[in-house]
C-alpha cells in the first residue's frame, strides 16, 4: 500500500451549521503530527465544508510531509452550489500543491445521496430509502451524477494541476475516464464479508490506482456486522445526536479488529491508498459514566473525544498504528 492514511474532520457544513465550531490550528497541527508519528500515516484525507479550514489544514499537513487529499464534502447543496465550492477549493488546493506538496483533489463524496438534485428525497435517509429495490432510480441517479461530474471535473481542472478523484458509492457507476484515481467508499458488512477480498481485487484489476475511503465502524459489540449502519444506534432530536438506543454495549475491541482485518485485506490486494474513517468525531462525545449518553459508542473515530474536547486513543488507534507500522 503506497498511501497509508486516515480521514481528518475539519467541520462538516449542513444548512449553514458547522459540526466543529472551534478550529484551533495548534490543535490541528498537534493532531496531524500524531497522525504522522504515532499512527505511521504518510497521507491524510482532509474532509469538510469550509474552504478556508481545508486550506489551513492542508498547509499544516504538507509542512509535515504528509500527502494531502483535499476533500470538500458538500452536504445538502444544489449542483451550482457544489460547483462554486469546488472552484474555490480547487484554487486553494493548487496553491498548496504549487508550493511543493503532493495533493490529490477529491471532487466530492457520495454526492448523489448527500446533496440535492440527483434523486428525489428530503434528506440522505429519505434518498437511500427510496433506492431500495428500485433499480430504475439507481440507474437514473448514476446518469445524473455522471453528467454533473463532467461539469465538476472541468471546473476543478481549470484551477488545479494535480491528480483528481471522486469518492463514490459503487452503485453510482462513475465514469472513471474522467479521473486519475478510482476511490470507493467500501465498507464491509456481514452480508458481503465472504465476497469482500474478491471485490477489492476486481477493483484493483481495472488498472487505475485504487483508493479506499470511508471505511470503518463504531465501538459497540456487533458493529462490524452492520458497519455501514453502525452509527444508527443513536437517537436524534432536531437533527442533533442525543442518546444511544437501549441494548447496545460498548466494545472498542470490535472496532479495532474490524479495522485491522480490512487494512490487511487492502494491503494483500494491492490497494494503492487507504484512508480509515476517521480520526475523531467531536460531536459524538465519550461519557463513560453515562452509557445512554456515551455517543462515542456510535462514532467511527479511533480516538474518543470528551465534552471538553480533549481526547484519548481507543483500541482502534493501536490497531491502525500497528498495521501501518509494519506494511
Amino acid at each position: 500500500m503506497r498511501a497509508k492514511g486516515i480521514a481528518y474532520d475539519t467541520g462538516f457544513v449542513r444548512h449553514g451549521e458547522i459540526s466543529v465550531p472551534e478550529f484551533d490550528l495548534e490543535v490541528v497541527a498537534r493532531d496531524l503530527r500524531i497522525i504522522r508519528d504515532e499512527l505511521h500515516c504518510n497521507a491524510v484525507h482532509l474532509v469538510g465544508g469550509d474552504p478556508e479550514r481545508l486550506e489551513q489544514a492542508a498547509r499544516i499537513a504538507a509542512s509535515l510531509g504528509l500527502e494531502v487529499w483535499f476533500s470538500p464534502y458538500p452536504l445538502e447543496l444544489t449542483q451550482p452550489e457544489i460547483l462554486e465550492l469546488f472552484a474555490d477549493c480547487a484554487r486553494r488546493a493548487e496553491r498548496v500543491r504549487a508550493e511543493g506538496a503532493e495533493v490529490v483533489f477529491v471532487a466530492g463524496v457520495e454526492l448523489s445521496i448527500m446533496n440535492v438534485g440527483f434523486m428525489d428525497g428530503d434528506d440522505v435517509l429519505d434518498r437511500v430509502t427510496r433506492l431500495f429495490g428500485n433499480p430504475d432510480r439507481i440507474v437514473e441517479a448514476g446518469k445524473r451524477l455522471n453528467e454533473f461530474l463532467v461539469k465538476a471535473v472541468a471546473v476543478v481542472r481549470a484551477e488545479f494541476r494535480g491528480r483528481l478523484t471522486y469518492a463514490c458509492i459503487q452503485f453510482e457507476r462513475v465514469d472513471w475516464s474522467l479521473f486519475d484515481v478510482m476511490s470507493f467508499e467500501l465498507i464491509r458488512s456481514a452480508e458481503v464479508a465472504d465476497q469482500f477480498p474478491a471485490a477489492v481485487r476486481s477493483l484493483v484489476a481495472q488498472g487505475k490506482p485504487v483508493a479506499i475511503t470511508g471505511f470503518g465502524t463504531a465501538a459497540w459489540k456487533g458493529s462490524g456486522a452492520v458497519a455501514p449502519r453502525s452509527m444508527e444506534i443513536v437517537e436524534h432530536h432536531e437533527g442533533l445526536p442525543v442518546r444511544v438506543k437501549d441494548g447496545y454495549v460498548r466494545d472498542e475491541d470490535e472496532q479495532a479488529g474490524y479495522l485491522r482485518e480490512l487494512l490487511e485485506i487492502f494491503e494483500a490486494e494491492r490497494v494503492d491508498a487507504a484512508f480509515v474513517y476517521m480520526f475523531a468525531l467531536n460531536n459524538y462525545p465519550h461519557r463513560p459514566d453515562e452509557p445512554s449518553r456515551d455517543l462515542d459508542m456510535a462514532s467511527p473515530g479511533i480516538v474518543k473525544v470528551y465534552d471538553d474536547l480533549h481526547w484519548e486513543p481507543k483500541a482502534a488507534f493501536g490497531a491502525v498504528a500497528e498495521v501501518y507500522a509494519r506494511i
